[in-house]
């Protein structure tokens, strides 16, 4: 008989769902042993787990931990969906059907294989997800938590069942509010979704007519607006459409123009799309972030001090341009020391790809900039002939010392890494003003430099401010060490939520949102509507 989710979790759970799978002495029939060793044959940890048992099954037999095992695994099964995992890859009726039709020993024993290979791909997936970053997107540099699937089977063979699998899932906050966000816009999909859409162009205060009706209506629906009849822009909607706008990461001008309308348009399936690759981003990282972590959320252009689990700092920031060879990429870190006053190392790319046409064309170009040979010695311009290199035989650094123009600004922070990526002050202040702030050739650059510095010292120094004065105030590099050093995240959420309810979302300046639910659709993840 076939059973709803609903009927099937509560079966489960009450113990009136019976799954029968052998008998309690098939592990001592050949014919069973012959199929564990059959089926495990091909996995090496299934195989070193099953022979270390002399082939006894955790799943098959009518004990009561058999049992227990079997329905436990079966309730996570029903509610993978819930976490964006595919339905089909995880359907309990269907492995029901596949239990129940095991009738003979050997094939009971495959299946009892079977169920620890399910066992461990559901574990994989809702632990560390279902993707593996690094063949998405080149920017995705990140060291997934990977947890041994061979200890992973034993610990879950010496432990409560149902506690086990529930502890698979990450234990972040930010991972717990966007299951319930989800959850909450399904069943608003089912209900009709955000409703029709805005349409034609720019709609601002003192406007009226049909299109700010569909603009209100949109906004009620939205939770941004108090339920309204009046058919104006009024000062009640152009306040709702300011906190859409503060919600989703646009200029707060309550005037609803083009980028505004494209954002308050998009259908909640996309929204739902997005919320789902959240949660698996958030898997990706199912690690300890850190009591005190720098977090950098790229699309959102900002970077925050987050001290157990609180911001207690936060400021704009500068990311990678959109270009692929200058995107900022993701992957995580240890902050360990500032430089004060620094210089700036101009990195080869750069150098010859931009610096080197220029010099070309004028050996006097980028006067702010140091050449020097293999030795450090600075290069004499007028005597330099820099036609005769070309990108690949180029032998010259380039250097620019500290000054108040330095491409830098006053101070950088390190957190050695292979891309050479770090968070740094600027001198072109006015970018920090953009909606949209992806003008970097990678790196960060960060809106309040020295009070972020200050929030750094503040756990070493009994004045933060006085320590770093006295660094810029000699007008040479300065290295100042972090007496604990700090985790760093750069992250990439288009999707993230509010500590008091609700969700904001960020447009997908780089398209690695699009490219990552692409591949979670292809896997068989999909937007689903729950009526209530």
């Amino acid at each position: 008989m076939t059973m709803n989710r609903r009927e099937l979790m509560a079966g489960l759970a009450a113990g009136t769902v019976v799954v029968p799978f052998a008998t309690s002495a098939s592990a001592q029939v050949p014919a069973f042993m012959q199929g564990v060793a059959q089926a495990a044959s091909q996995d090496e940890d299934l195989a070193a787990f099953y022979r270390a048992r002399n082939f006894e099954g955790i799943w098959s037999g009518t004990d009561r931990a058999a049992q227990e095992r079997r329905n436990a695994l079966l309730a996570a099964f029903a509610i993978a969906p819930d976490h964006g995992l595919p339905a089909a890859r995880y359907d309990p009726q269907a492995l029901i059907g596949r239990i129940r039709a095991a009738t003979q020993p050997i094939d009971q024993g495959m299946m009892e294989v079977e169920l620890s290979r399910l066992f461990l791909q559901f574990a994989r997936d809702i632990q560390t997800g279902i993707l593996t970053p690094g063949q998405i997107d080149d920017g995705l540099k990140l060291q997934v938590p990977y947890r041994a699937r061979l200890g992973t089977l034993q610990a879950f063979a010496q432990s409560t069942p149902a506690a086990f699998l529930r502890s698979l899932p990450p234990s972040s906050p930010e991972y717990g509010r966007l299951l319930r966000e989800k959850a909450i816009m399904e069943r608003m999909l089912a209900a009709g979704g955000y409703g029709p859409t805005v349409p034609g162009g720019k709609l601002e205060p003192g406007a009226s007519g049909p299109a700010v009706v569909a603009l209100r209506n949109r906004l009620i629906t939205m939770g941004f607006l108090d339920r309204s009849v009046s058919q104006d822009y009024d000062a009640a909607l152009q306040a709702a459409v300011q906190r859409y706008q503060a919600a989703n990461g646009l200029s707060t001008d309550g005037v609803a123009g083009q980028g505004t309308l494209d954002e308050i348009n998009r259908p909640l399936e996309a929204r739902l799309a997005s919320v789902i690759v959240a949660l698996e981003r958030e898997r990706w990282m199912n690690s300890p972030r850190g009591a005190r972590h720098i977090w950098v959320n790229i699309p959102d252009f900002t970077a925050r001090i987050v001290d157990n689990d609180n911001v207690t700092f936060e400021c704009r920031a500068v990311v990678g341009q959109t270009s692929v060879d200058h995107q900022t990429p993701e992957f995580s870190d240890v902050m360990e020391f500032m430089i004060i006053n620094p210089s700036w190392y101009v990195p080869r790319s750069i150098i010859v790809k931009e610096y080197l046409p220029q010099l070309q064309a004028n050996p006097f170009a980028a006067s702010n900039l140091q050449i020097t040979d293999a030795y450090g010695r600075v290069v004499d311009r007028s005597t330099a002939d820099f036609n005769a290199y070309t990108q690949s035989n180029f032998p010259f650094s380039m250097r620019e010392p500290p000054s108040q123009g330095n491409a830098l600004g006053r101070v950088k922070f390190l957190f050695p890494n292979p891309y050479n990526i770090y968070l740094h002050d600027t001198p072109s202040k006015s970018l920090f003003n953009r909606e949209v702030r992806a003008f970097s050739h990678g790196c960060v650059r960060l809106g309040d430099p020295f009070d972020f510095a200050y929030t750094l010292l503040a756990r070493q120094e009994a004045d933060p401010q006085a320590v770093f004065k006295a660094g810029l105030d000699t007008g040479v590099e300065t290295r100042v060490d972090l007496v604990d050093p700090v985790p760093v995240h750069l992250t990439y959420r288009t999707a993230f939520t509010n500590v008091t309810g609700g969700v904001q979302f960020r447009r997908d300046i780089y398209r690695r949102d699009r490219d990552i639910w692409n591949a979670l659709a292809q896997a068989g993840v999909a937007v689903r509507a729950i009526a209530a």
